[in-house]
């Protein structure tokens, strides 16, 4: 046994945890006391001011800095040098229309997707194969658990309170991942949208949907399974939805291979999902104005397919490949909203923190 380890209070360190659980602090898991010292190390990886405001919720007048921003990424469990990761995956949420007004408010409980590119996944630790969308890696895991604390603590969105989920969703601040590049037959997702390195895309989501094929080799039979999730009634709320793809290795390979790159999925995928006006008139949804849900109409012209997507590509669809390469099992994601079709840079400025933390 360590002599750091005998200095130890288990006793004290409990205290903690449930201070900051009577204080509200907490998601429902126990969180790492935010200590000075602590949040300094966090704050000395970005060379952007403590008190910089990197996102405002106008309804509440709550703004987010910097420094509030590092606070939570503590509490998550983050270790430091994952701070310049959880800035970038915040700035890219807040290129969403929905982020600056009421999308975490929604009805529907939107969920953050966030995915890393770069040789920071392998740098930090973040997973990007099997079981990318499971527990079991903490780089994943508590990125995105920030995201969710600052939400709750700094724009004040708690469930029963400000929150107005229905239900919500079961991952709602668990969902990064690191692209599987490596794998991927495409380029990286953010080199796709104009970033190269180290870079994060983001996304709400209302939910993903597996789609587990294994049965075909045929490319069209194999996007026709995809086109078959993506225009199900029950994802349609106004005329158009949106809708991306994290594909295995397997599906991505098995279409490159096809010689379809990104842009032709898309297109593919726009065109043919969706379902008639006789079949959405059977769940109510058929009458589709240009704004606005959709309703019960007339069912004129029943065999009319009505597309679920408008037409789609690389900067309106997300089309990303992660996860191990044993199964055909791939997640349809679906936007709370459109999506910004753009990636954010990863600071160069976390490197310094990097060698020092791997020195300690």
């Amino acid at each position: 046994m360590s002599a750091a380890s005998l200095t130890l209070d288990p006793d004290a360190a409990q205290r903690v945890v449930e201070h900051c659980y009577e204080q509200g602090w907490s998601d429902g898991l126990p969180v790492v006391p935010a200590t000075r010292h602590l949040v300094d190390r966090f704050l000395a990886t970005t060379a952007r001011p403590a008190d910089e405001v990197i996102g405002h919720m106008p309804q509440v007048d709550r703004s987010v800095t910097i420094e509030l921003a590092a606070i939570n990424a503590a509490m998550a469990g983050c270790k430091p040098e994952y701070f310049p990761v959880v800035l970038a995956a915040w700035e890219a949420l807040m290129r969403e229309r929905t982020t600056g007004s009421g999308g975490w408010q929604s009805t529907s409980g939107p969920s953050p997707l966030i995915i890393v590119n770069g040789p920071i996944r392998h740098e930090l630790g973040f997973n990007s194969t099997g079981d990318a969308f499971g527990p079991g890696f903490r780089a994943n895991a508590t990125v995105s658990r920030a995201i969710g604390l600052i939400v709750r603590n700094v724009f004040g969105v708690k469930p029963h309170e400000l929150g107005q989920a229905t239900q919500g969703l079961p991952g709602r601040w668990s969902v990064c991942i690191g692209e599987n590049e490596e794998e991927s037959p495409w380029l990286p997702l953010a080199e796709e949208l104009g970033v190269a390195g180290n870079a994060v895309t983001s996304v709400l989501l209302r939910t993903s949907e597996f789609v587990d094929n294994r049965n075909t080799s045929n490319a069209e039979q194999l996007l026709g399974d995809f086109a078959d999730t993506i225009g199900r009634s029950g994802a349609l709320l106004f005329k158009y939805a949106g809708v991306g793809v994290v594909f295995c290795p397997e599906h991505a390979q098995l279409l490159a291979g096809a010689g379809y790159s990104r842009a032709d999925v898309a297109a593919w995928l726009s065109e043919h999902s969706g379902r008639t006006t006789g079949q959405l008139a059977r769940a109510g949804k058929d009458f589709a104005p240009d704004m606005g849900a959709r309703s019960p109409g007339d069912n004129a012209r029943s065999d009319e397919f009505q597309p679920t997507m408008r037409s789609a590509d690389p900067t309106t669809m997300l089309i990303a490949v992660a996860g191990a390469r044993n199964a055909g099992i791939s997640m349809v994601v679906r936007y709370f909203a459109d999506w910004s079709g753009s990636s954010v840079p990863i600071a160069a400025s976390a490197a310094p923190m990097l060698a020092e933390e791997k020195s300690a």
